[in-house]
């Protein structure tokens, strides 16, 4: 007997708690995947042993709830490290939210893990030996994470298409079938991998070749791929770089609001015309600040453009406000010419799910405001004086695949951002690659402009053409990337993702089971 069929004998044969003990290592090592380590090989073997693990619970009493347990134990070892950033909000006032920390460890990757334990269920519940277990093992766990990014608002962090972030040939696939299409292949093919434990080989063999194939056309797509820029559209990203706990402390209000200005009036050897400041840049309300406007008015004179993140308040009563989450455009001499209102809002953040018991529990938001932020009715596109048309995200609404274009197709994608509260590592290079993925879906450039980074141009074809790094003060300076047609993403969405789900059944039906 070979190391590699002891190795799969003991997974299949462990006792229960050695099982989960095991899966939550696999979960772990295949969270290696995602940026900023971008290991994909990880996370494809993580998905083979969960397999070879489900392999063994097949064959053993209580199939069904053995499976939820055993999935549920890899998903939380995913969550728990590739979203450890998960606690640096909680450290940014200390005194108040540290003591959740513990709570947090427990309940966040344990919640969303809670997907992963119904992919496992159902899977058991579906189970057929040989190839077609593969086949339903991927479609069980691509339609949980489908709904991971759609259920109580989603958070579709991390999907495994984001896995392929060392590869941006790969990614280029996700202009047809989306993040959720390229999941679903991903997960097929790490799952594939189980099989060559067993000395099978027309899964991985195909599943190779899949991958070879999706790498040549993305490779062809980006050496066909042109660097046309917008005419007359030049671009300035300002990074001020400003610690989440300095903000909106009054002893470093005038040197926040000096900082913005001084990188906004930077002299460049091009002259921007559109200038993006972060998500809440301005460390007060602009409502209440008109000597802040008319300043804003005097640095744009006539012919640039402002587009910044800040709260906005609205009076619902004599004795009552409600607070949004807002992207301001100011046109020429400082005339506000359009509003946005984030309609995306981040739980336990921005809004206090449950308010009634979280309140009892003693648990606050983590924004320091009062209330909870309003939700505004987006998303929109909005008219950009001296550019095209753009789609404005604050922060995380750049996660949600499918979901980031209104009515009207923009020519462009502004995500404003402040990245300071997802730690000063993993959490920014992460959610940079969702944006990154986005342009691929849609076909349209990304302006970033992120608090402490990080800042980019970023092409329809996720090619950053200019970047500043985590934890810099500065500005990004660059063209506007021309937008592409429409993909086919952008045209039908998560069709292609049904149609890969359609597929994979109907082989997992006409593949005839076999006996290990």
């Amino acid at each position: 007997m070979s190391a590699l069929d002891r190795f799969t004998r003991l997974l299949q044969d462990v006792t229960e708690w050695r099982r989960l003990l095991a899966a939550f290592a696999a979960g772990a090592l295949s969270a290696l995947g995602f940026a900023p380590l971008d290991l994909f090989p990880f996370l494809l073997i993580g998905f083979a042993l969960l397999v070879l693990l489900l392999d063994g619970v097949a064959v053993k009493p209580r199939p069904v709830r053995n499976g939820a347990a055993t999935a549920w134990s890899f998903g939380f070892g995913q969550f728990m490290v590739g979203m450890h950033w998960i606690f640096y909000p909680f450290l940014v006032d200390p005194i108040h939210h540290a003591w959740q920390i513990p709570f947090v460890a427990l309940l966040f990757p344990g919640g969303l893990a809670l997907f992963m334990a119904l992919a496992g269920a159902v899977t058991m519940l579906l189970w057929r030996e040989g190839p077609a277990r593969i086949l339903v093992f991927a479609i069980c766990y691509g339609v949980t994470e489908w709904l991971r990014g759609h259920v109580l608002t989603g958070l579709p962090w991390n999907l495994p298409a984001y896995g392929w972030g060392a590869s941006l040939p790969v990614m280029q696939s996700g202009a047809v079938v989306g993040a959720y299409g390229l999941t679903l292949l991903t997960v097929l093919f790490g799952a594939s991998l189980a099989d060559v434990a067993r000395r099978r080989w027309i899964m991985p063999a195909v599943m190779t070749g899949v991958f070879v194939l999706l790498w040549a056309a993305g490779a062809t797509r980006l050496a066909l791929a042109t660097e046309d820029s917008v005419a007359g559209v030049q671009l300035r990203l300002v990074q001020p770089n400003i610690p989440q706990d300095e903000k909106y402390k009054r002893r470093f209000v005038l040197r926040n609001w000096s900082r913005l200005v001084e990188l906004t009036m930077r002299k460049a050897p091009v002259t921007p015309t559109v200038i993006i400041w972060p998500e809440a840049a301005p460390p007060f309300l602009l409502q209440q600040a008109p000597e802040a406007v008319d300043q804003i008015g005097i640095m744009l004179g006539p012919k640039r453009t402002l587009v910044t993140g800040n709260q906005r308040m609205v009076a619902t009563n004599r004795d009552n406000s409600e607070f949004f989450n807002s992207l301001f455009v100011f046109g020429r001499g400082g005339q506000l010419t359009a509003i946005y209102d984030k309609f995306h809002l981040v739980p336990f953040g921005e809004y206090m799910p449950m308010t009634g018991l979280a309140t009892a529990l003693g648990f606050t938001k983590l924004v320091d405001f009062p209330g909870s932020f309003a939700a505004g009715d987006g998303p929109h596109t909005l008219d950009i004086p001296g550019a095209p048309a753009a789609g404005p995200l604050i922060c995380y609404e750049i996660l949600f695949p499918g979901a980031v274009i209104g009515d009207t197709r923009p020519g462009w994608l502004i995500n404003v951002t402040d990245d300071s509260w997802f730690g000063p590592w993993a959490g920014p290079r992460q959610h940079l690659l969702t944006a990154q993925f986005r342009a691929i879906e849609e076909g349209l450039p990304v302006a970033r402009a992120a608090n402490t980074g990080i800042s980019a141009v970023i092409d329809p074809y996720g090619r950053q053409i200019a970047t500043l790094d985590l934890d810099k003060m500065g500005i990004v300076d660059a063209a506007l990337p021309q937008a592409l047609t429409a993909t086919i993403y952008a045209q039908f969405g998560d069709v292609g993702f049904l149609l890969l789900l359609i597929f994979c059944a109907v082989a997992a039906w006409v593949v005839p089971a076999k006996r290990a």
